[in-house]
């Protein structure tokens, strides 16, 4: 029996700068979708959940917290492993707050992506952050 190769395809980077709005959720989700569409071999369904999940709450995050007017989004396929990146002009890490579940303030995201992602790291600069997320291709 012969095992057919097939070759991974990271492709270029997907990247985009959104307004600080509330449809920049759903923006940053269709650009996931789309990228994740055009890769080969096309990643899981459980993955891809997990990556649209998890660029959800980083996009939702900057909208409802963040300093700022733009926040971008950079999606990055290696083998393997899929990276998020989401930046703002603000400075402030995210930080963890105890779960409303009366209130609908939230304080569910963080945590969440925290689980779902293999790695989470914040760069901090001049010029505001950075939160990557890498996750199981």
């Amino acid at each position: 029996m012969r095992t057919q190769h097939i070759p991974l395809d990271t492709g270029p980077p997907a990247t985009a700068t959104f307004e600080k709005r509330p449809e920049a959720v759903s923006d940053a989700r269709d650009l996931t979708r789309g990228y994740l569409a055009g890769l080969t071999p096309a990643v899981d369904d459980e993955n891809a959940a997990s990556i649209e999940l998890v660029v959800s709450e980083l996009i939702t995050n900057v909208v409802r917290h963040a300093r700022g007017t733009l926040c971008s989004l950079r999606l990055h396929a290696r083998p393997g492993v899929l990276t998020v990146a989401v930046s703002d002009a603000d400075p402030r890490p995210p930080r963890e707050r105890a779960p409303d579940f009366e209130g609908g303030t939230g304080g569910f995201g963080w945590p969440m992506v925290q689980q779902l992602a293999r790695a989470v790291g914040v760069t901090r600069g001049p010029d505001g952050k950075t939160v990557r997320a890498e996750l199981a291709r």
